[in-house]
């Protein structure tokens, strides 16, 4: 049974006081839809309130974590201003919500992770990467501004001059480059089966201890975040309208 009303494109299950979140449109690579961005603007909060909850697990079904943004969803973002301003909306949301969950998230990354893929696992506290995984962000590629994109995080991960080039570039950056500069944790064959393991021996610590300690690291994150929250939503927004954004959103359908 899915949990707290999700969507279809997010399953939540509960195994004891462990939650498994998983991206669940295999055939889409778990690219991102309206639907799949909503649930994910409103899990963390449905997570902090359900008081049995102590660790979560995120993952992607099938062969991806996430493969980024649907391009019917980019289509459609670029014709629909309600549309627009509620994925601001729940961009934010999804940000914040992440960085102030209450029980540990720990990623397993078992397929390429692109776009909103890389600030799942950026916001998460342990990430486990399978060997075949990368990460991208090719936000600038086609446009965007990276509002909810690892650009907004990675600046208080690994170095400034690193995050610039793979925000600017989009280039890949391979499962072990990622360890090696502090995006992932480690590189694993089973990532899932891992990061199970890893929640499990988080849920026997201490509980307010676990969340506290949680919490005061993710202050400062907060705060750098929130210092340019505000300005990459509304630099997000304008780039939905701009001739290049229109252009290369075309191209993209067209192949498809």
């Amino acid at each position: 049974m899915n949990m707290y009303d999700m969507p279809d494109e997010i399953l939540v299950e509960a195994d004891g006081p462990l939650r498994i979140i998983t991206l669940n449109r295999p055939e889409e690579l778990n690219a991102v839809n309206d639907n799949l961005h909503v649930g994910l603007a409103k899990v963390w909060e449905a997570l902090n309130e359900d008081a049995s909850a102590r660790a979560a697990v995120i993952t992607g079904a099938g062969r991806a974590f996430s493969a980024g943004g649907d391009f019917n969803y980019l289509d459609e973002l670029r014709n629909d201003e309600a549309l627009r301003q509620k994925t601001i909306k729940h961009g934010r949301d999804l940000v914040i919500g992440m960085i102030r969950c209450r029980i540990p998230v720990i990623a397993a990354v078992n397929g390429p992770a692109v776009g909103l893929g890389c600030s799942l696992a950026a916001l998460s506290d342990v990430v486990y990467i399978a060997e075949n995984a990368f990460f991208a962000d090719p936000h600038v590629s086609i446009g965007l501004v990276a509002a909810d994109g690892g650009p907004l995080v990675w600046g208080s991960q690994i170095s400034l001059l690193q995050a610039k080039e793979f925000a600017l570039t989009g280039v890949r950056i391979k499962a072990q480059r990622a360890v090696d500069l502090g995006l992932a944790n480690h590189v694993v064959a089973d990532p899932v089966s891992e990061a199970i393991a890893c929640a499990k021996k988080i849920i026997e610590l201490p509980q307010q201890a676990v969340e506290a300690t949680k919490r005061l690291m993710n202050i400062q994150l907060e705060k750098s975040v929130l210092a340019s929250l505000d300005y990459a939503n509304l630099a997000e927004y304008v780039s939905f309208g701009t001739a290049d954004f229109n252009r290369i959103v075309d191209g993209l359908i067209t192949k498809n």
